[in-house]
């Protein structure tokens, strides 16, 4: 264990189960690395993942952004193409965009399209969907709404999903914001994860969480008090 690691997990006891804010603040007071660091979020969920019916996956904007700005890539034509550089998309084309990505061209960080060119971008899947490219209606990465999708996206909004461990794992921002912006990021996961509980999920959905940054130790939060 690296001294900065061991100093770290002396400042807090690690056998206590914290607020959201304390954790928060724990996790800003202990990042030390010369970078500004990831905050990671860590959801361990009562689920069967194996069964269809109790699988969770959403969107949600960040109140305080992520701390990255996402370079937008939208697939559409005509007027919707319009309406996607009208309201900021960093690329917008159709055939020439697929025709790069085949070409191992990506150089965006999301992909947008509308409905009505899936077809023509299912030829690229076995390339985006491993990079968590592909368009999908569930992650509101396939509509017909750029305009309000590319604004949620520049404002902050981010993907989660459960593996299939039932574990979330996701962003609520980076060690230089305050501490309180910190915490607004993870209730707002964490209330969007308690709204989209699984119907047929028995017994104690959130088992465990926790929050950390990218070089700091885990904190535990208490999910009895969310």
């Amino acid at each position: 264990m690296g001294k900065r690691m061991e100093a770290a997990k002396k400042s807090f006891d690690n056998s206590k189960a914290y607020s959201v804010a304390e954790a928060a603040k724990i996790v800003k007071d202990n990042a030390k690395a010369k970078f500004d660091e990831t905050v990671e979020l860590h959801v361990a969920l009562g689920i069967d993942t194996k069964k269809a019916d109790q699988q969770v996956r959403s969107t949600v904007v960040l109140p305080a952004g992520t701390g990255k700005t996402k370079k937008i890539a939208v697939v559409a034509k005509g007027e919707k193409a319009q309406e996607a550089q009208k309201a900021g998309a960093d690329i917008v084309g159709g055939e020439d965009i697929i025709e790069e990505v085949l070409k191992g061209n990506i150089n965006f960080d999301v992909l947008l399209s509308t409905p009505d060119v899936m077809k023509d971008l299912s030829k690229a899947a076995k390339i985006l969907g491993p990079r968590g490219l592909m368009p999908n209606p569930k992650s509101g990465t396939v509509t017909f709404d750029l305009a309000n999708a590319i604004k949620e996206l520049k404002a902050g909004r981010i993907e989660f999903k459960a593996d299939a461990y039932g574990i979330v794992h996701t962003t609520v921002g980076k060690t230089s914001f305050a501490a309180d912006k910190i915490a607004e990021n993870a209730r707002a996961v964490l209330d969007t994860i308690i709204r989209i509980k699984p119907a047929t999920s028995k017994g104690q959905y959130m088992k465990s969480v926790s929050i950390s940054s990218t070089m700091g130790p885990g904190v535990k939060i208490d999910a009895s008090k969310i």
